[in-house]
């Protein structure tokens, strides 16, 4: 039986010390009917001329100049010459393990098509990887592990954007890359959830994942933290929110905040809640601000805890737990 054949789209812009260990680690994946459609948004280094030869000599590798500028566009531009049954993408800066193509047909060829194929990720920089990225593999990939990496959509991405394989008719079908909503990536996890596509539970390491200060994830405004406040708020707002029940927002930090701005901005109705004894009792933008004990008073509310501490948190998915309510329907981290 023949292989279908996947198709690889790598996104790059002046990655030229990293894209030749990206196209190495594509020759020796163990599956061999890919295509890697390699797209240069405008670089200004030696990464075109980097890829363009290693075209000569694998005919699978092809590269191609962005037909505008920016990642969304490239990546509309890598899709349009694409032809694979399963779709994937890559960052020319990473690295795939030799199993990730192999493991991930093989998951959506055994679970059929509404199914979504993810990977464990390893997080890796050359001068030491920090404590917060470290913690952001283990939680990915503990969620990764069990396919359950809806649960938390509203902390952060759960979809690991250069470590995720769809069939080509679900891609179509959740808009692909037609979105031109900032981050990206993130937007497209919500898609994959609002398409209800099935996470496919992975246990094998599938992508060394690279950190370093000028990755466009650390440096470009389209990835500023205001920026997924908002996309998961429009997101709540269309896919969980009850407007028939009281919504309340815990914490009145920084996060807090933004979150009950842009609540107000869109006229959604809420109860403020906090455990600062300076604040309780106070009003921020004309909200009055109540004690956690005033969720009782509340008819089923939802909730969305903006609180960072992880201490905290742990106790406050105790109370909800003791009251019987349920991540996802009742309660949502938006941290």
């Amino acid at each position: 039986m023949s292989q279908p054949l996947v198709s690889i789209l790598i996104p790059f812009k002046n990655t030229e010390a990293f894209i030749a260990e990206c196209i190495q680690s594509i020759l020796n994946q163990t599956y061999n009917n890919w295509e890697a459609i390699f797209i240069d948004d405008n670089s200004d280094d030696n990464s075109y001329k980097i890829v363009e030869n290693y075209t000569k000599t694998d005919s699978r590798l092809k590269v191609f100049r962005n037909n505008n500028s920016g990642i969304i566009d490239a990546l509309q531009t890598a899709y349009s010459y694409s032809s694979g049954s399963y779709i994937t993408r890559m960052d020319s800066d990473d690295k795939m393990t030799s199993i990730r193509l192999d493991t991930m047909v093989t998951s959506l060829e055994t679970y059929g098509k509404g199914h979504l194929a993810v990977g464990q990720v390893n997080y890796f920089r050359a001068d030491g990887l920090s404590d917060g990225f470290a913690r952001y593999e283990a939680w990915l990939n503990q969620l990764t592990i069990k396919g359950t990496n809806y649960s938390e959509i509203y902390k952060e991405c759960v979809i690991p954007s250069p470590c995720w394989m769809l069939h080509r008719d679900d891609f179509d079908a959740c808009n692909g890359f037609n979105s031109e909503i900032y981050p990206e990536d993130y937007d497209l996890a919500f898609r994959f959830y609002k398409a209800n596509y099935t996470c496919i539970p992975c246990d094998k390491v599938l992508l060394h994942w690279r950190d370093y200060s000028t990755r466009t994830s650390r440096t470009h405004e389209h990835y500023a933290e205001n920026s997924f406040l908002d996309l998961k708020v429009k997101y709540f707002l269309e896919l969980n929110y009850d407007a028939s029940r009281p919504l309340a927002i815990w914490g009145a930090g920084h996060k807090g905040k933004t979150l009950a701005k842009i609540l107000l901005k869109q006229q959604i109705p809420f109860y403020w809640i906090c455990d600062n004894p300076k604040k309780i009792g106070k009003h921020i933008y004309d909200q009055a601000l109540y004690n956690f004990d005033y969720l009782a008073e509340l008819k089923n509310p939802q909730s969305i805890v903006t609180v960072a501490n992880t201490k905290a948190q742990e106790e406050i998915t105790n109370y909800f737990e003791i009251q019987n309510m349920q991540s996802m329907i009742d309660y949502f981290f938006f941290c």
